[in-house]
């Protein structure tokens, strides 16, 4: 049999690039005692391009988080036509890391997700809410019928970005 994962190339890359950038929302895998659980999600990336989200202290999600950092990110969603299988999607395996409320870390990433998720003004600085920066450790793409590709952090761009803190 034939390894179906194709050799990472520039076309994936940006292919990835740009789901990871477009996102909104994406699908949060995470260990609840043991148990996968999966969440949507807010989605939005730090000023190095690596994915971020604010969570509430009151979710699932975020308990689990707390206990067991590692997660998936799954972005990408299906257009208006077609089968859904055949459109793009990222998946992105992480280590999640929460960012001090009361630093310069929070402040820009505040204002950076207030201009691409200008509804979160609502509720941004209610004080259960917070973000969580997802550290990338590897990604799988599915770039539709016959188009796997494995990528790094590096083919991602973020091998030596500035972290969140």
């Amino acid at each position: 049999m034939t390894d179906p994962i194709r050799p990472t190339d520039d076309e994936a890359r940006a292919m990835a690039r740009a789901l990871l950038d477009d996102a909104r929302f994406g699908a949060l895998g995470v260990l609840d005692g043991g148990v996968p659980m999966v969440s949507r999600i807010a989605v939005g990336t730090d000023a190095g391009g690596g994915p971020v989200t604010l969570v509430s202290s009151l979710s699932a999600h975020t308990g689990a988080l707390r206990a067991e950092p590692v997660c998936s990110l799954m972005v990408g969603e299906p257009g208006p036509k077609g089968d859904p299988l055949t459109h793009p999607r990222l998946s992105l395996h992480c280590a999640a890391r929460f960012v001090e409320r009361q630093s310069e870390a929070h402040a820009a990433l505040r204002a950076r997700w207030l201009e691409s998720h200008p509804k979160a003004k609502l509720y941004i600085d209610f004080g259960d809410f917070g973000f969580v920066a997802m550290e990338v450790q590897g990604a799988f793409l599915n770039g539709g019928f016959g188009k796997a590709f494995r990528l790094t952090p590096q083919d991602l761009g973020l091998a030596d970005r500035p972290r969140t803190e």
